[in-house]
Parts: structure tokens; C-alpha cells; sequence
């Protein structure tokens, strides 16, 4: 499970926001704060796709298709590029920080949330809105999207919304959890979702009917030698797809730890990266884990290195043998 670094012909020059695998192939999406997409070849290891909107800093990015992404900045507009053609176009804009982005595949629609208390829907072919949630009451700190279930984190509460029924109500089940919320994730193997908080908790929650109220939390980190918690915000969650029930998380430390959730079990460790785990991204067969190494503007006692991108090639068997035996660090 050895690492390499991405190396660009042009460095990133601001905190990169969000990575993310392309649906089919081994591209990856990278958002940065110096205004600028970035779409690279991982197997060639090649920069495919760059492009620059000239002001706002990208907050999230996701793809529609495996030519088609799409971008949450920080003026509250929300972009479509077209990488094969070179070209992008506005979509439509929130009233404030636009800072999460999904495109839901099976409704055909880009979906958007902001610090200006709403999701709104897109139809990805024109610049009109099909509608939009208003009744959160605080700004979206985090928005998580499988298959139909949306999920939308603020403070210590997770919305559930099925995308099948928002233009009949806009009730969804509310979540409160025992921490401050700084990411959330959802998976449907696991008929729940997964929320990382800003003082090093993780809590699962089961929401499916066969496991309604089952769920349980843990620390990233255990006491240090004073016997204090180690009170490190939990930046990004990734799934492995092809292994039920192990994730990866990413911390403002520069870990990014291997956990069996359903076994409760710490599994691998990586090497400490030089800034901020600021995001992660397994690929579509679970076979690669990217790392975004970069400050996020959350402390002010944040490392400031070079913005960098490690790749670490995941064995499915190691993993499932290492769960079975113990943890272990790589």
C-alpha cells in the first residue's frame, strides 16, 4: 500500500477543496481554491483537462459523466464544463457561498446547497431551476448523495431526503447527532450514512428499516500520553466499493486511517502526509485511494505546504486479511 505523489506540470497553487474519481475510469477530478479545474490521468499519469473561471475559489466538484463536471464556488454560482469540447457555462447561482455539489444520475439533475439555507435542482441542459429546499435554516455544511437518498448535514443534525418525492414534500427524516458535523457520507450497503465531526469523532447510523435505530461512534485517535482527546477535525470520508463496510478517513492531522465499520476495527494507518487531509477519493473497483494533502483554512496553526495529491494502491485481500487478524500501520 505504498504511496506515490501526483507530479503537475503546473503546481496547484491555492488549498485544493475536493477530489473525486471519475465514474468508469481512473481520472481524477481535483477543485482548488486558485480558481482552477483539474482533471488528471491517473494510469498515464497525465493532465487531461485544466481550466480556470479567473476569480472565485472552487468549493466542490463532482462529475455528471466521465466528460461532464461540474463546480460549487464560492460567488454561489454553479458551473458545467464540458472537458471533451473545452467549455463551461453557468448554470444558475445561490444568494451566498454555493459548497456542495452531487448530480444525481437517476433523476437526470445537478444538485446544489449553500450558506444561503438552500438546495436547489438543476436541469443540467438549461439554466432553470426544477426547485429548491428552503426550509433548512442554516447554511449546508455538507450534502452526500446515493442512488436516491440526499443527505444534508448542518451543526449536529443529517436531513434524509428521497429524491423521488420533493416536488410532492419536502419532510425528511432528521438525524441528531452527538457531534458537530464536518462531513457526511452515505452508503447503501450499509443502509445509513457516516458523519465526521471537528473534534475527531466518527458515528454511523443505520437508517434502513431492518436496522432503524442501531449506530455507534468512535474516535480517530485515542488519548495522547496526558491522557487528553485528540480534538482533530474529521475532513472527508471515502467508501471502498469493492469491500462492504471499510472506509477511509482523512484528518486535519495528515492521517487517512483504513476502518472496518462493521467489524469496529482500525485496519491500516498510512504515513502522515505534510498538510491537512483535506479530502479522499477511492476509485470505481476500490483498487486506488487518492489523498489530497493541503491546508483548509480551518486553524490557524495549519501546515502550509505545497498542496499535494498521494496515490495508494489498495489489495482487496490484504485489506479483508488484515480485518480478520487485527489492525496494523502501513
Amino acid at each position: 500500500m505504498n504511496g506515490s505523489c501526483l507530479n503537475f506540470d503546473s503546481p496547484i497553487r491555492d488549498a485544493i477543496s475536493r477530489i473525486r474519481f471519475a465514474p468508469v475510469s481512473n481520472n481524477l477530478l481535483i477543485s482548488s481554491w486558485d480558481s482552477t479545474l483539474r482533471l488528471f490521468d491517473v494510469d498515464e499519469c497525465e493532465l487531461r483537462f485544466e481550466a480556470s473561471n479567473g476569480g472565485p475559489a472552487l468549493l466542490d466538484c463532482c462529475f455528471e459523466s466521465e466528460s461532464v463536471a461540474l463546480t460549487a464556488n464560492s460567488d454561489g454560482s454553479v458551473i458545467r464544463y464540458d472537458m471533451g469540447v473545452g467549455s463551461s457555462k453557468a448554470i444558475g447561482n445561490h444568494e451566498d457561498l454555493a459548497t456542495c455539489i452531487e448530480y444525481s444520475e437517476e433523476k437526470r439533475q445537478i444538485i446544489s446547497a449553500s450558506w444561503d439555507k438552500k438546495v436547489k435542482f438543476w436541469d443540467p441542459r438549461s439554466t432553470s431551476s426544477l426547485g429548491c429546499l428552503s426550509s433548512l435554516g442554516m447554511g449546508v455544511e455538507s450534502m452526500s448523495l446515493s442512488g436516491l437518498s440526499l443527505m444534508i448535514a448542518h451543526k449536529s443534525s443529517v436531513h434524509l431526503y428521497d429524491l423521488r418525492y420533493l416536488d410532492k414534500s419536502v419532510e425528511a427524516k432528521e438525524y441528531f447527532m452527538d457531534i458537530h458535523i464536518k462531513c457526511v457520507r452515505t452508503n447503501s450497503e450499509l443502509e445509513g450514512f457516516i458523519a465526521g465531526s471537528i473534534d475527531g469523532r466518527v458515528a454511523l447510523k443505520h437508517v434502513g428499516q431492518s436496522k432503524p435505530d442501531e449506530g455507534y461512534a468512535f474516535r480517530c485517535h485515542p488519548k495522547d500520553k496526558s491522557g487528553k482527546q485528540h480534538l482533530v477535525a474529521v475532513n472527508d470520508i471515502a467508501f471502498n466499493p469493492s469491500i462492504r463496510g471499510v472506509v477511509v478517513t482523512g484528518d486535519n492531522e495528515g492521517y487517512a486511517t483504513i476502518w472496518d465499520v462493521i467489524k469496529r476495527r482500525r485496519l491500516v494507518e498510512f504515513p502522515r502526509v505534510p498538510n491537512s487531509v483535506a479530502s479522499l477519493a477511492c476509485n470505481h473497483g476500490g483498487q486506488l485511494l487518492a489523498i489530497a494533502s493541503s491546508y483548509t483554512y480551518q486553524e490557524a496553526n495549519e501546515r502550509e505546504e505545497h498542496p499535494q495529491i498521494f496515490m495508494h494502491h489498495l489489495d482487496a485481500e490484504r485489506i479483508e486479511s488484515i480485518s480478520a487478524s487485527g489492525s496494523r500501520r502501513t
